[in-house]
């Protein structure tokens, strides 16, 4: 994600890092360069030419110039300047007084809209809500039974009827929803070009009738500057409310998300960063501005964890590592916690300064952790339990059966040793009060 804009803005501050001192034209350098990155992510050009302008007044004032690590001062300056971009603080929904809260859901076709709103009413289930997805997109073939598939994989409730009139599908729909106690709707409308009248005629008309509480606009990330047309155009038409960013993980520019609250006034209150169900999360700008500059987003992070991580599990394997009985089972079931959290690529860049060892053996892509399952589950019950019986000839026949090398499995069995050794370690220290507590076990790099 934002993989090109990223590198070019911090390889651009990594040449300021060395300079004790700036002088204003260290600061027009560093910033002609700036704007080069911004117009090559694809980024509106009055957006870029206001921002630069904004960070330029800052950075030649006493703020930067005058500072004792005038570098870390512009950074600063920049990761401020991005997060006030792309809206400054996270944008809620809003919700009705009294329920339901009615959500209408409009896009271009092929955006990805269906699957937001499934992921929508799936984000909602896990803060407590009842959804009810009503189908209101009668005219793309098979929406309808997609949106009763994706309702019925999260277990939400879905509203269909036959006919075309979507004013009637969703006022119906409203009324089921008061029946069987659901407090949020999620109308899903059909796709439609903004330079279609008669459908952009239709969803002002099913907004003017139904009046729901928020409109969303679902865009698609990977269209770049595209996008950001798109949502001029139904902000016009329609007057949504906030934006969902779609395929978010395969956008490398960045172009959408950092224009699109600028040119239409309105938040991107929610982004989309993977194809499961549960991969729709409330957009931080923040943290997007802090991964940019590689940052990390370790709060992401810890949320991820929180969200996909066995309590009682977890709890037993603290147990475990206090008793030194961890074993390669154990860090088998770890190592699968931690992969349910997310492809392995984004949880590597919310840390901070990790991605920066790939290629110094160290394992960061999904790859890396397939090879390690692989060794492990080649292993017998017993040698996972007491990997100190791995004698140089099972070695070897671990090393066949998983399609490695023995090299491979004597360095996994190396770290683990020494991870099990500092687990041990701290365990003690637990015990004689020295420490607060036992991390959760995390798949040893480098195997």
């Amino acid at each position: 994600m934002f993989d090109s804009l990223s590198g070019r803005i911090q390889g651009i501050f990594k040449k300021l890092r060395g300079k004790g001192h700036l002088t204003e034209a260290d600061v027009d350098a560093v910033m002609r360069e700036v704007r080069l990155a911004l117009l090559e992510a694809d980024v509106n050009f009055k957006v870029v030419k206001s921002f630069v302008a904004r960070v330029r007044e800052r950075c030649v004032g006493g703020e930067v110039l005058e500072s004792l690590t005038p570098a870390q001062q512009v950074i600063k300056v920049v990761d401020e300047e991005l997060t006030a971009l792309m809206g400054g603080s996270a944008a809620t929904l809003t919700l009705a007084p009294r329920p339901p809260t009615v959500i209408m859901v409009a896009g271009l076709q092929g955006s990805g809209k269906t699957t937001a709103c499934a992921k929508l009413a799936y984000h909602l289930k896990k803060q407590g809500r009842q959804p009810l997805l009503v189908a209101c997109d009668v005219y793309r073939p098979a929406a309808i039974d997609q949106l009763e598939a994706l309702g019925s994989e999260m277990n939400a409730p879905v509203w269909r009827r036959d006919g075309t009139d979507v004013v009637e599908i969703a006022r119906s729909g409203i009324s089921r929803a008061n029946e069987i106690g659901a407090d949020v709707v999620i109308i899903d409308t059909a796709g439609r070009l903004h330079v279609d009248k008669e459908m952009m005629d239709e969803v002002a008309r099913l907004r003017d009738e139904v009046k729901p509480h928020q409109i969303l606009l679902v865009v698609d990330a990977m269209t770049g500057q595209d996008a950001v047309n798109v949502a001029v155009a139904f902000q016009e038409r329609l007057d949504f409310d906030g934006v969902i960013l779609t395929k978010l993980d395969g956008d490398a520019r960045g172009g959408a998300a950092l224009s699109v609250k600028a040119v239409t006034g309105k938040p991107v209150k929610f982004a989309s960063l993977g194809e499961k169900i549960d991969s729709l999360g409330v957009f931080y700008p923040d943290r997007m501005a802090s991964r940019i500059l590689g940052m990390g987003d370790v709060l992401t992070l810890i949320e991820k964890a929180e969200a996909s991580m066995d309590q009682k599990r977890a709890a037993e394997l603290e147990e475990k590592l206090r008793a030194a009985q961890f074993t390669f089972d154990d860090f088998l079931d770890q190592m699968q916690q931690v992969r349910e959290m997310g492809p392995i690529s984004q949880l590597v860049s919310m840390v901070p300064g990790l991605e920066k060892l790939a290629g110094k053996g160290v394992a960061l892509e999904e790859k890396d952790l397939e090879r390690i399952e692989a060794i492990i589950r080649s292993m017998t019950p017993q040698e996972r339990a007491n990997p100190q019986v791995i004698s140089g000839s099972r070695r070897a026949r671990i090393a066949e059966g998983s399609g490695t090398t023995t090299g491979q499995v004597n360095q996994l069995l190396k770290q683990f040793a020494a991870t099990r050794k500092m687990m041990k370690q701290m365990g003690k220290m637990a015990k004689r009060g020295k420490g607060r507590g036992m991390p959760m076990g995390m798949p040893p790099f480098g195997a």
